[in-house]
């Protein structure tokens, strides 16, 4: 979870609006029109998995948008250490 929360922090236009112990919800802010997309990760631990969602609050597509973060996400997840003190 602190692995997951420094990407999350480090992303553009981001703001974590709650954290659970097994759950995070963020804010994230399109650039230009300033659209607002709200993604969601859900720690199964009996499972050992993270669970996903990314969602446009208004629209109809995304134009792949909200993928691309979530591949963004993974890939920055799985390529970095945890800087947070134990």
């Amino acid at each position: 979870m602190e692995r997951l929360i420094d990407v999350i922090q480090g992303m553009k236009r981001c703001r974590i609006i709650k954290m659970e112990d097994h759950y995070i919800h963020a804010e994230f802010t399109s650039a230009v029109f300033r659209f607002m997309d709200d993604v969601e990760f859900y720690f199964d631990s009996g499972a050992k998995i993270i669970h996903m969602r990314s969602a446009s609050r208004i629209g109809y597509s995304d134009f792949g948008v909200n993928r691309q973060r979530m591949e963004e996400v993974r890939l920055l997840f799985n390529n970095r250490v945890s800087s947070r003190p134990k």
